[in-house]
């Protein structure tokens, strides 16, 4: 094959796309940020570190405790990508070895794993599975409008047509109370 023979048209393009979708479809970057912070939590006490002739070692005794807290951050990370049912459980377990990360692993690796791990936590537990979007109606014609594109019984509204909700929260902008309730 020569370097001026292409490769199978578009098959880069597809395989970008069939990951983007699949990756829209679960918090894969709370998953990373959480696997990025397993790793410094796990390094930096098991690292000699050189600055110039002088070498810094970093082993304690809590090295095995940092070891445990990385690879746990690392398999939640991995099982968020793959089993994204499990978000919420998965980033609380994250937050929370991130902070215990901070008295065992060298303040959190530096407090680069721990901001990580509590960056990819957050991330998790507010990641919603989307819902595919609604298909919108045709205006053309569509009665019940008015010329300025307001909707007339539009859902919230006061109305009190059959079958048409009637929102009395006294918060909804729609029935005019404007978030004070009325004494009627």
């Amino acid at each position: 094959m020569s370097a001026e023979t292409p490769a199978v048209s578009g098959q880069f393009t597809r395989r970008r796309l069939q990951f983007r979708a699949w990756r829209g479809t679960r918090p894969f970057w709370a998953g990373l940020f959480v696997m990025l912070g397993g790793f410094p939590i796990m390094y930096f006490p098991y690292a000699h570190l050189q600055i110039g002739h002088l070498t810094l070692a970093m082993s304690t005794t809590a090295g095995a405790s940092s070891l445990v807290i990385g690879v746990l951050l690392v398999v939640l990370g991995v099982s968020l990508w793959f089993q994204k049912h499990i978000r919420v459980f998965a980033g609380v377990a994250a937050i929370l070895l991130g902070l215990v990360s901070l008295p065992v692993s060298n303040f959190g690796g530096f407090v680069i794993g721990f901001l990580l791990a509590l960056i990819g936590g957050a991330m998790a537990v507010s990641w919603a599975p989307g819902e595919a979007p609604a298909p919108e109606p045709a205006k053309d014609g569509v009665e019940g409008t008015d010329g300025a594109g307001g909707a007339h019984g539009a859902v919230g509204s006061t109305g009190n047509g059959a079958g048409e909700p009637n929102d009395l929260s006294g918060t909804s902008p729609a029935n005019g109370a404007n978030g004070r309730h009325s004494a009627d």
